[in-house]
């Protein structure tokens, strides 16, 4: 696949490494020699220097080739802009990455594929809503929703409470035979290698395992492996980003009562006029004695995203020592993720993943309808829209020739989430929530082209 990528920023660059890894053709243009010098030594791919939106620089990128064109730079309108030009010019597919939501919300009323923008991405949208659902999903690291909850993906760390570990996977179906979830992917404990797995693999202390869960699997797992989904009511955040002040506001709307710091005084102002039903403090967060005095250890949830990932991580450990169950902080380092797991912070936020993911799903064939990264783990999970030639259609599962280093999670049919066996078959109009190792992916797109 050809793909073009318009800017070398912290999310472009991202997604070139991953895109590039995937042995696709990538062309990546930026205005800023610095950035593309470290992703033309680094990665192989094509680097172009020039302003995204000339077209002269779009043609020699050869965008009336490209299957795919992906605009994120900082500034939403030259996305926009870019993203227009290249599907005049032929582009088969354009992504542009937007900050303003009300884009999204009014996607279809305006019509943004008359002008040639085939899809809208906001990290910082994306991020709000993964910081929603993790305040839902309390007990668990990490989770992600397949059409509005039918199906969830959550994972969490085996304590020794938990009732099947020492167990195997077919040993614990026997004893919990009406279950409403399944283990699709476990790392363990030290190891850093991913396990897709089968009948005979063991629950062990300390494994880091991924479950696809029904409706009411998330209780179940958590009676079985002794935690609790706690009620969440005060939220106090760190730094009025746009993350931060839409995680605020939708948070406020759903009725939690949410406390803000922003150490920028006409951002704290501003942010104060927008959201009435928002403590906005005008202070630095990072102040211990400050959170004492706002009553930190009162919190259910602190989420800290401000521009630091550093000063983020310790805001979260600060709130860990007061008390506070829930923690959520935004990091930009991918090397963090399995550092902050280690000292106790729940749930990590990373917008360059989050886009990734969002794009990703264009990428791969067969027809994706959402998919995801699992965090610290060599595995993608898939959701995929089985079509009446596809080659798993109207087959029972335990025949088809499924890879072995990939499951499957579920089925959604007619919106209800199951959780489907070898006796279950699959039918046109399902989709199909899939696991799968990288080396497996190629493997498991033919089974739906």
């Amino acid at each position: 696949m050809k793909i073009i990528i318009a800017g070398a920023g912290e999310v472009g660059f991202h997604l070139a490494k991953l895109l590039s890894y995937e042995s696709q053709e990538i062309t990546l243009i930026d205005i800023d020699k610095e950035s593309l010098a470290y992703a033309d030594t680094h990665l192989d791919i094509r680097v172009i220097k020039g302003d995204t939106t000339s077209i002269s620089i779009l043609k020699e990128a050869r965008v009336n080739n490209c299957d795919l064109f992906i605009a994120v730079t900082a500034i939403e309108t030259t996305n926009i802009t870019v993203c227009v030009l290249a599907k005049q010019l032929g582009a088969k597919r354009t992504i542009a990455r937007i900050s303003n939501t009300e884009f999204i919300n009014y996607k279809d009323e305006v019509g943004f594929t008359k002008f040639g923008i085939d899809e809208l991405i906001s990290p910082e949208a994306l991020a709000a809503a993964e910081i929603k659902l993790s305040l839902k999903q309390t007990s668990f690291n990490d989770t992600y929703e397949f059409e509005g909850g039918a199906l969830t993906m959550v994972g969490l760390t085996l304590s020794s409470t938990a009732s099947f570990v020492g167990k195997t996977v077919k040993e614990a179906a026997k004893i919990f035979p009406e279950i409403h979830f399944v283990p699709i992917a476990i790392q363990r404990f030290g190891a850093q290698y991913t396990i897709i797995p089968r009948g005979d693999t063991e629950f062990k202390r300390g494994d880091n395992v991924v479950f696809v869960t029904s409706e009411g699997g998330g209780e179940e797992l958590c009676r079985l492996t002794g935690k609790s989904n706690r009620e969440i009511k005060n939220v106090m955040i760190l730094g009025g980003s746009q993350i931060g002040y839409k995680s605020a506001r939708d948070l406020s709307e759903k009725g939690f009562k949410v406390k803000l710091f922003e150490a920028d005084k006409e951002r704290a102002f501003e942010i104060a006029d927008d959201l009435p039903n928002v403590l906005v403090i005008h202070s630095d967060g990072r102040n211990v004695n400050l959170l004492d005095e706002e009553n930190i250890s009162d919190m259910d949830a602190f989420i800290a995203v401000a521009g630091n990932s550093e000063t983020n991580i310790m805001s979260c450990l600060v709130a860990k020592s007061k008390g506070v169950e829930k923690t959520v902080a935004l990091v930009e380092n991918m090397d963090y993720f399995e550092l902050s797991h280690s000292v106790g912070i729940e749930t990590l936020i990373n917008k360059k993943l989050l886009a990734a993911n969002n794009i990703f799903r264009y990428i791969r064939k067969g027809e994706v309808v959402a998919m995801t990264k699992l965090n610290n783990m060599n595995a993608e999970l898939l959701e995929f829209h089985v079509k009446s030639t596809s080659a798993i259609c109207n087959k029972y599962i335990k025949d088809i020739d499924f890879p072995r280093s990939a499951i499957i999670g579920g089925v959604i049919r007619k919106g209800l989430g199951v959780i489907a066996l070898g006796g279950f078959k699959i039918q046109e109009g399902d989709r199909v929530v899939v696991c799968s190792l990288l080396k497996s992916i190629k493997g498991v797109e033919k089974l739906f082209r």
